[in-house]
C-alpha cells in the first residue's frame, strides 16, 4: 500500500528573500532615525535661535540667547528647592489622572454596556466636554482654596473625557463573532467581561491614557499658573513677574521635559501590558 509523504518545504523564493532584506533594511534605518534626526533638529533650533538674537540685537530680557537659558537651566535644575516645587507638580498631575483613569473606566464601561444610559444624558455630556475647563477654576479656588486639591481637579477633569470616550469605544469595538462564540459556550456576564470586553477596551484605554497624562500635565500647570503659590506652574508666574525670561524658559523646558517623561511611562506600560496588540508589535517590527 502506498504511504503519503510530507511535501517538502518550500523554498524562498529570490522576491521573498529581495522583500525581506528591504524590510529588514528599512527597519534598522527607522531605528537609527530618531536618533538622528532629533538632535539634528535641536542643534538647528539653537543655532538659528542664536543667529537671530544675534543678528537682530534683541533685548535678552525680551528673548534670551540659547547660552542664557541654558546657564539658568543648570542653576534650576542644581537648586534643590525646585525639586519640591517639582514633587508638588508631580503630585497633582498624577493624583488626576489616577482619578481621570479610575472614573473614565467606570463611567465609560457602563455607558458602553448601557446604551440607554449614554443616549439619555448625552446632552450633557457633550456640554460639559466643550465647556472651557479653565474656566472652572476661579470655582475650584473657591470651593477648595489655593491648595493642591483645586490643581488635582483640574488635571482630573481634562484627563477624564479622553480616557471614558476610549473606553466607550473599546467596549463597543467587540466583534460580534466574538461575542457570539463566548455565547455558545456558556460564558456568563462576568466571564465576558473580564475575557473578552476587557481585552478588547485595553489599547483604547491606553491610547485615552497617552492623550490623559498630557492633559493632566497642562489641567496641573494652568491651575498652578491661575490660582497656586508652589508647584513649577506657580514658579513661572514669579519668573515672568520678574522680568526674568531666561528662567521662564528654562522653567518651561523643565515642565516639558517631566511631560515627556510621564508620556513615556505611560507608552511603555501600553508595550508591557498589551505587547499582543498591532500598536504596539507592528511598530516594534517596524523598527
Amino acid at each position: 500500500m502506498a504511504t503519503a509523504q510530507a511535501a517538502p518545504p518550500e523554498e524562498p523564493t529570490t522576491t521573498t528573500v529581495v522583500t525581506e532584506q528591504r524590510r529588514q533594511s528599512e527597519g534598522r534605518i527607522l531605528k537609527i532615525l530618531p536618533w538622528i534626526v532629533t538632535p539634528s533638529l535641536v542643534v538647528l533650533i539653537i543655532v538659528v535661535w542664536q543667529v537671530l538674537v544675534t543678528a537682530l540685537k534683541v533685548n535678552p530680557f525680551v528673548f534670551p540667547p540659547p547660552a542664557a537659558v541654558g546657564e539658568a537651566f543648570v542653576t534650576l535644575v542644581l537648586d534643590g528647592s525646585t525639586w519640591g516645587e517639582a514633587a508638588v507638580t508631580l503630585t497633582e498631575i498624577l493624583v488626576g489622572f489616577v482619578i481621570a483613569v479610575l472614573m473614565g473606566v467606570i463611567v465609560g464601561v457602563a455607558f458602553g454596556k448601557l446604551p440607554w444610559l449614554e443616549v439619555s444624558i448625552r446632552p450633557l455630556i457633550v456640554v460639559a466636554q466643550v465647556a472651557p475647563k479653565v474656566a472652572f477654576i476661579p470655582l475650584f479656588v473657591i470651593w477648595f482654596g489655593f491648595g493642591i486639591t483645586s490643581k488635582v481637579l483640574l488635571a482630573a477633569l481634562l484627563a477624564f473625557f479622553p480616557v471614558m470616550l476610549n473606553v466607550l469605544l473599546g467596549v463597543r469595538s467587540v466583534e460580534r463573532g466574538q461575542r457570539e462564540v463566548m455565547r455558545s459556550l456558556n460564558a456568563s456576564r462576568a466571564q465576558m467581561f473580564t475575557q473578552l470586553e476587557m481585552r478588547s477596551l485595553q489599547p483604547y484605554l491606553f491610547a485615552g491614557m497617552e492623550v490623559g497624562i498630557v492633559l493632566a500635565t497642562t489641567g496641573a500647570i494652568v491651575g498652578e499658573y491661575l490660582g497656586g503659590s508652589v508647584g513649577l506652574g506657580a514658579m513661572v508666574v514669579r519668573a515672568m513677574n520678574s522680568l526674568d525670561a531666561a528662567r521662564t524658559f528654562a522653567l518651561i523646558l523643565l515642565l516639558s521635559l517631566i511631560g515627556l517623561a510621564l508620556y513615556l511611562i505611560v507608552n511603555e506600560a501600553k508595550r508591557f501590558f498589551i505587547p499582543w496588540h498591532e500598536s504596539v508589535y507592528g511598530l516594534r517590527e517596524g523598527m
